[in-house]
């Protein structure tokens, strides 16, 4: 990180915090003026964001000790003359990990699927404070929230994306039925599943609307399932249609035309058979008669 950054860092010795001593409390009055009212934050990500708009509303309110104005203005008159970062620092821990049959790798208890594809092959996993990468043969194969549980007592979680598992069904379709990972499916898609499996050959047609999600958006796709629900026609050629309506929205050239209310018919039609005759008329082709 120090060369990626272009800084030198100094430490100071084991246990001589005095060393540091004026670091330390600035850290303390900072810490006194800034939790004097403790919110309550429903997450971490909530906890970090209300934290560092604190900073900033600090650093416009106390004045800077040797120039003129308040820290932010003086760290405005500042930017210019420092120079540009790097792209961020991409700091993560590296492990080596084998897809188990079922689609899924262990971490810390915890178990996480992955692609169909990569089922019992080897996959880097990139462990984030925050998140999970797995990469395989150099490309990101999919990404999970990190699941941190500090209690041993408890048993591990198993994390599924039923996307994972679309490769699975098109091979076996009865797979859908009692398939743990499609418990998390959408409740438009489930609302649909219970229409399909009540029907011969449903299971089929569920797993052909799902692997849609691989050419279309999944917004899309679940728009069309939840009108097909409301329209009473959970069938899959009129979620196709639906589909299909929602995704071309072509612009067309034409002009906008104003009909009027009520169209009025200016020439009266007339029945005249003797217009036939001319098709039987001597020395042109025969027509069937």
């Amino acid at each position: 990180m120090a060369s990626h950054y272009v800084f030198e860092p100094e430490f100071c010795n084991p246990a001589a915090g005095w060393e540091k001593g004026q670091v330390e409390m600035n850290v303390q009055d900072a810490r006194n003026r800034m939790w004097q009212v403790m919110p309550v934050f429903s997450d971490l990500a909530e906890l970090n964001q209300w934290l560092e708009d604190r900073c900033l509303a600090l650093w416009r309110e106390t004045p800077h000790k040797a120039l003129s104005g308040s820290i932010a203005d003086v760290w405005e008159a500042e930017k210019p003359m420092l120079m540009a970062l790097p792209p961020d620092f991409d700091g993560f821990i590296e492990h080596s990990k084998r897809v188990s049959p079922t689609c899924l790798i262990t971490f810390e208890r915890n178990r996480y699927s992955v692609l169909a594809s990569v089922a019992n092959r080897r996959v880097s996993l990139h462990v984030y404070p925050e998140r999970l990468v797995i990469v395989a043969e150099g490309q990101t194969v999919c990404e999970h929230t990190r699941i941190i549980e500090r209690s041993h007592r408890k048993p591990g979680k198993v994390i599924y994306d039923w996307r994972h598992y679309l490769a699975v069904i098109q091979r076996k379709p009865g797979a859908l039925r009692n398939g743990a990972p499609f418990t998390e499916m959408p409740g438009a898609f489930r609302q649909l599943q219970d229409h399909m499996l009540r029907k011969d050959g449903g299971d089929r047609e569920m797993v052909d609307i799902l692997s849609l999600v691989l050419q279309h958006n999944e917004a899309d796709v679940l728009c069309a399932v939840e009108l097909a629900l409301e329209a009473g026609v959970p069938t899959k050629t009129h979620i196709l249609n639906i589909l299909h309506r929602l995704t071309d929205r072509r612009p067309t050239d034409h002009p906008e035309v104003d009909p009027p209310d009520a169209l009025a018919l200016q020439t009266t039609p007339e029945a005249n058979v003797d217009r036939y005759d001319g098709l039987r008329q001597a020395g042109e082709k025969r027509h069937a008669s």
